[in-house]
C-alpha cells in the first residue's frame, strides 16, 4: 500500500469523530451508538442526517456547515476519500459531523427504528447492471425503512438519465410521489426546492457539469412503507462514464470549454 495512503489511515484512527466498522469489526464488537448517536455521542438532541457514499465527504462538510442545529454522518467504505472531509471538518471546527468508515449492507447495523431524519445520496454509481447494488433499489430502500423517521426525507443528485427514471419509475410502482424532482436543477423554477440544496458541488457533480451535463434531483418520502417492488423493465443505459478529474481526457475537456488548445492536439497539428 502506497505511504500516502498509510499516513492518512494513521490519521484517521486519531481522529475520534471517524469510526471504522468493518464487518469483522462490527461481528466481534457490535455497535454501541445504535439508537443513541445524538445523545451519546454528538451529546445533543438534534436530529440526525446521513450521506451515503459520501466520497470526500464535502456534501457532508457543507450540510454541517449550513445546519448547526443537525447532527450529520458521511458514510463510505474507504478511508482514502474520507480523509479529505475529515480535515475539513478539524480545519472548520464542527462538531456536528462525524464520518463511518462501512460497508452500505451493513447500514441497519448501525441505527436504530426512526432514529435517521433525512437521507442524502450524492451522485452513486448507477449500477446499471447490478440492481441490488444500487442505493437506491427495492432493496435498499427497505433498509432505509428500518431506521428512517416517518416523515424522512431521501434525496439524490446524479448526472445519470438511467438512475433518474429508474428511480421515478420505482416511486411510481410502489405508489410513492416525490416531493420534488427535475431533470435540470440548476434550471428549475422551484424556489422552494433551490432553497433545500445547499450551493455545493462535488468533484464528480463538476466534472458532469464541464461535460455539459444536466443534473438531476429528486426528494421523496417511504410514507411508512417497509416493502418495495421493482418496476417490470428499466431504462435505457447511460452511454458514458466517470473520468478522473487529472485525467487528460478530462483536462481536455475543461481546455475545449474554456476556448484553449489542449496541447495533445498541438503536437499532432506539428
Amino acid at each position: 500500500m502506497p505511504k500516502r495512503k498509510l499516513r492518512k489511515f494513521g490519521e484517521l484512527r486519531e481522529m475520534d469523530f471517524v469510526l471504522e466498522y468493518p464487518y469483522p469489526v462490527l461481528e466481534r464488537e457490535g455497535f454501541p451508538l445504535k439508537g443513541q448517536w445524538s445523545p451519546d455521542f454528538f451529546s445533543n438532541e438534534h436530529p440526525l442526517t446521513i450521506e451515503l457514499g459520501c466520497g470526500g465527504g464535502e456534501y457532508t462538510v457543507a450540510l454541517a456547515q449550513r445546519n448547526k442545529g443537525t447532527n450529520f454522518i458521511g458514510i463510505d467504505r474507504k478511508g482514502a476519500r474520507i480523509w479529505s472531509g475529515a480535515k475539513q471538518v478539524i480545519a472548520s471546527k464542527l462538531t456536528n459531523v462525524a464520518f463511518l468508515r462501512t460497508d452500505i449492507n451493513l447500514i441497519t447495523s448501525f441505527f436504530a427504528e426512526e432514529e435517521v431524519h433525512d437521507i442524502w445520496i450524492t451522485f452513486p454509481d448507477p449500477m446499471m447492471q447490478k440492481r441490488r447494488r444500487r442505493l437506491i433499489s427495492s432493496y435498499y430502500l427497505s433498509k432505509y425503512a428500518q431506521f428512517l423517521a416517518h416523515d424522512g426525507i431521501i434525496r439524490l443528485k446524479t448526472d445519470s438519465p438511467f438512475l433518474y427514471q429508474y428511480t421515478l419509475d420505482l416511486l411510481r410502482v410502489n405508489a410513492i410521489t416525490p416531493l420534488y424532482y427535475t431533470n435540470n436543477l440548476y434550471n428549475s423554477r422551484d424556489e422552494i426546492m433551490q432553497a433545500a440544496i445547499p450551493e455545493v458541488r462535488t468533484k464528480y457533480e463538476k466534472q458532469w457539469i464541464a461535460r455539459g451535463m444536466d443534473i438531476k434531483f429528486i426528494a421523496f418520502k417511504l410514507n411508512g412503507k417497509t416493502t418495495f417492488v421493482e418496476p417490470e423493465t428499466e431504462p435505457p443505459h447511460d452511454n458514458y462514464h466517470s473520468l478522473c478529474l487529472g485525467s487528460q481526457a478530462y483536462q481536455q475537456i475543461i481546455a475545449e470549454r474554456e476556448g484553449k488548445i489542449f496541447p495533445q492536439r498541438i503536437e499532432e497539428k506539428e
